[in-house]
């Protein structure tokens, strides 16, 4: 979906809904194409603009979805269009809900562990019939590597979530691709977590109006640093469009 994506701050975003990005990744997969799927938000955007490597991975992904309120609420301030919001996590559990309907197999790699095993039991509880063929966790040695990619080439997955934080999943993935082979793969960041029940998401009525980022401060308080990218995020695209 290249040919079609919008400008925020040097970093292309798809202008997809949610139906699209699922429907994109079914088609990969009946294709067996590998593809990476990037999940776009503000903090991201502001590393991209930082780390070549990232802005690089972000530029070859097969998808970057306008995951994150400053994307969108950006976008708007640029006269760019971009329909919605297709978050990281709601697209996984569409994707989740496809694989249990269409008998696709899906692979949790990331988080701590025992995370991703809980959020397996999670996932097959809700989504009935749902192949999850293999479970890593991400906290394995440069020296683990090679293992780690042979057990999810020999599961052969149809869909590979990678929960191991920006910028290492988008990094990760764009360097294996080719060699794991798997048509759909999404770094997925906190999803396992949440999935587990570790971590709750904000209140629908929060995501609704763009304060998600408020709740997951309130409830992890470390993650100031990292969120002083949104205000930085604000400034410099307040700054570029007044610089034409």
């Amino acid at each position: 979906m290249n040919k079609n994506r919008v400008e925020i701050l040097g970093v292309g975003i798809d202008p997809v809904t949610m139906n699209e990005a699922v429907a994109f990744c079914e088609k990969q997969i009946v294709s067996r194409v590998p593809a990476e799927i990037i999940t776009a938000n503000a903090e991201m955007i502001m590393q991209a603009n930082t780390n070549p490597q990232l802005l690089k991975a972000m530029l070859n992904a097969a998808l970057v979805i306008p995951d994150g309120a400053g994307v969108i609420l950006a976008a708007k301030y640029f006269g760019l269009a971009i329909p919605e919001r297709v978050a990281g996590y709601d697209l996984s559990q569409e994707l989740l809900k496809l694989a249990a309907k269409k008998n696709f197999r899906v692979f949790f790699l990331g988080a701590a562990p025992g995370v991703a095993n809980q959020a397996k039991t999670a996932a097959e509880a809700k989504y009935a019939g749902l192949q999850i063929v293999g479970v890593e966790n991400g906290y394995f040695a440069p020296n683990e590597q090679e293992a780690v990619i042979e057990a999810v080439t020999k599961a052969q997955p149809d869909i590979l979530l990678v929960a191991l934080g920006v910028p290492r999943q988008e990094l990760w993935l764009e360097e294996h691709l080719q060699v794991l082979g798997v048509p759909v793969c999404i770094g997925v960041g906190g999803t396992f977590d949440v999935m587990a029940g570790i971590v709750k998401r904000a209140p629908l009525w929060m995501q609704r109006i763009h304060l998600e980022w408020a709740y997951r401060l309130i409830m992890q308080p470390w993650r100031i640093i990292r969120m002083m990218n949104l205000p930085k995020f604000a400034f410099k695209v307040l700054i570029s469009k007044l610089n034409g």
